[in-house]
């Protein structure tokens, strides 16, 4: 069976995709900082595949706690990757803003910047190394969760948008070094998530977002039709046309 990572986890749309995943029949191995919320998405998610898949071979998830920027912890990832069978899909969904809620880029410290910089976009950089070799052997692909603050300047996303956007610039680069690899990055729109609402706590319409399973099957769309290397929007993915 094909086997995923899938960064950021433990919550939002990387718990929904994930699950998505695994309802598919993919074995999983998971990422997130909170021990204990990874170790419930893990089970909820066993639990769900067990149900759906009935007799028979049920998906291995792998839940593994810590933070993607820690080169220990990304080996770990993507040893436990190789002990499933190798890396199919690589997802790096784990993000960090660079401030709680977010303030202007007068007010943005730079240690909040540098921690955005450093989870949105080195990190996920430095995993594809890591899992690169099985990549390319799988002929898998790369799954890099983007955002339209990557292309747009809204005030007080500037730190954030600046990792995007720069994750947007390496995935496309990669998708050129890399033609054995497929390489996405996906905008998946405004979503009814606990990253959004520490953006933006005050935000009048958060109760009437989509939720984050609601744009999966967009995303998974991409496996589906082995869609060619490039920028997606996740809505656009979810209707008639592919980009």
């Amino acid at each position: 069976m094909p086997v995923a990572i899938v960064t950021g986890a433990s919550r939002g749309l990387g718990r929904a995709l994930a699950a998505g995943l695994a309802g598919r029949g993919w074995d999983l191995v998971l990422d997130g900082r909170d021990a204990r919320a990874l170790a419930a998405a893990v089970a909820r998610i066993e639990a769900d595949t067990g149900d759906a898949a009935g007799p028979g071979r049920v998906p291995r998830t792998r839940g593994i706690p810590g933070d993607v920027t820690d080169a220990g912890h990304r080996a770990e990832l993507v040893a436990a990757a190789m002990a499933l069978g190798g890396v199919d899909l690589l997802v790096n969904n784990a993000s960090a803003l660079g401030a709680e809620p977010l303030v202007p880029l007068a007010q943005l410290p730079p240690a909040g910047l540098r921690l955005a910089l450093e989870t949105n976009v080195t990190a996920p950089l430095a995993l594809v190394q890591e899992a690169l070799p099985a990549l390319r052997s799988a002929h898998g692909a790369v799954l890099n969760v983007s955002s339209d603050a990557a292309v747009a300047a809204y005030p007080t996303w500037g730190g954030y948008g600046a990792g995007k956007a720069a994750l947007e610039l390496l995935s496309a680069v990669l998708a050129e070094e890399e033609p054995s690899v497929r390489v996405w990055w996906v905008d998946p729109g405004d979503l009814r998530t606990e990253l959004y609402a520490a953006a933006v706590p005050d935000d009048p319409d958060f109760a009437d977002r989509l939720p984050p399973e609601s744009v999966v099957p967009g995303f998974l769309r991409l496996l589906d039709e082995r869609a060619a290397s490039g920028r997606y929007l996740a809505a656009e993915l979810l209707g008639t046309g592919a980009r």
